[in-house]
């Protein structure tokens, strides 16, 4: 395999497959990235068995066809240090060499046979759903922070997609709060997630994030089976594995009947969090919120630092007036991703309940109080 390539081109391309690579060491030809030259197209391909990425790279000229394996961190490093604004790169399965075209750069490199690099399957499927790029991005932005990091809760540790009729949904919990947002997305071929729980990794959900296109009307196709999903946009066909296990029953945990309610300024709601929150400690991570119809008042005691006292007027508030505590870090992680003039409606039942915050009729955030 040969051809010629853009520098800055190949570098953005190989970063974005690099994402795929695994972390830990499961295969040492994983740590690689397969590169398909063929048919007036460069492919990179990168997988960690689970999750995996074919990215078509524009701007290449195919000297020779062909298959080779390439070194990700030692191209990528070659990449962003020179300075040539074109390259010659040269492959086979023994060795991977990179050549200067307007300099005398030159490196070489081990590589490894591309039959070995694992497959994964390809987007042939006639039924699946068409979402615009803008929408899949804003959605995954708005709900894939909320999914849990550890693997003792497995089932959360991913997002809910749900796609029926012309509907999209996806929900990320990690036990103590909930993300879910609504959109629209127009389904080909009587796709339907009907029926079960499609529960796609948090690596997946960041790794198609990174590579929707700057259009927000670009279509992406999304594919979900019962143990896989594939999502394909105009360069990039993403595919994951499913989460094995039932995602929680979200619908169950979210109040129907509320006692309070109050409306609030995101931008203004979030500096307030944010000050109060200066004097919590990693031993006293809460911050008391009281309300009454005229103010909410915001008080944090630190155990070493000290405290906090913000106030912060209201002209909006039906109910009693009530005390309740939360994480701080849990409200910043949602008002962070929301513009400033947002305008969220906070509902609550009591101090023991949990809070709904609401941004229009598609996006709703739920935390449990600190008791």
């Amino acid at each position: 395999m040969k051809a010629q390539c853009h520098r800055e081109g190949l570098l953005a391309a190989c970063q974005l497959t690099s994402a795929a690579i695994p972390s830990k060491d499961l295969k040492p030809i994983l740590k690689n990235i397969k590169a398909v030259a063929g048919e007036g197209r460069w492919t990179l391909i990168a997988t960690d068995l689970e999750v995996g990425i074919r990215l078509d790279v524009p701007g290449l000229q195919i000297l020779e066809p062909g298959e080779a394996i390439l070194p990700a961190a030692k191209l990528i490093s070659i990449l962003r240090e020179a300075r040539d604004t074109d390259l010659l790169i040269e492959a086979d399965s023994t060795a991977c060499r990179v050549m200067g075209l307007s300099s005398p750069l030159e490196f070489e490199m081990s590589s490894e046979d591309p039959a070995q690099f694992p497959d994964f399957p390809e987007f042939t499927d006639e039924q699946y759903h068409e979402i615009t790029a803008g929408s899949l991005r804003d959605m995954i932005h708005k709900t894939a922070f909320a999914a849990a990091d550890e693997t003792a809760r497995y089932t959360m540790t991913g997002v809910l997609f749900e796609l029926d009729g012309n509907n999209v949904r996806l929900v990320a919990t990690d036990g103590r709060r909930l993300a879910m947002t609504t959109g629209i997305a127009t389904g080909v071929g009587g796709h339907s997630t009907r029926g079960f729980t499609p529960i796609v990794p948090k690596k997946a959900m960041a790794l198609l994030e990174r590579n929707l296109a700057a259009d927000p009307e670009e279509v992406v196709k999304v594919c979900i089976r019962p143990n896989d999903v594939l999502f394909r946009t105009e360069r990039a066909v993403v595919y994951s594995r499913l989460v094995d296990g039932r995602f929680p029953d979200y619908k169950g945990v979210i109040p129907s009947k509320t006692t309070v309610s109050v409306s609030l300024n995101a931008g203004s709601f979030h500096a307030a969090v944010r000050q109060a929150a200066i004097m919590t400690d990693n031993d006293s991570k809460r911050v008391t919120f009281g309300f009454t119809p005229e103010k909410l008042t915001l008080r944090a005691q630190g155990t070493t630092a000290g405290r906090s006292k913000v106030e912060l007027p209201l002209s909006d508030y039906a109910g009693q007036a009530m005390e309740i505590h939360f994480n701080p870090d849990y409200l910043a992680d949602m008002l962070k991703i929301l513009p400033p003039d947002t305008t969220l409606e906070l509902k609550m039942i009591d101090s023991g309940k949990p809070a709904i915050f609401q941004a229009g009729p598609h996006y709703t955030y739920l935390v449990m109080p600190l008791t």
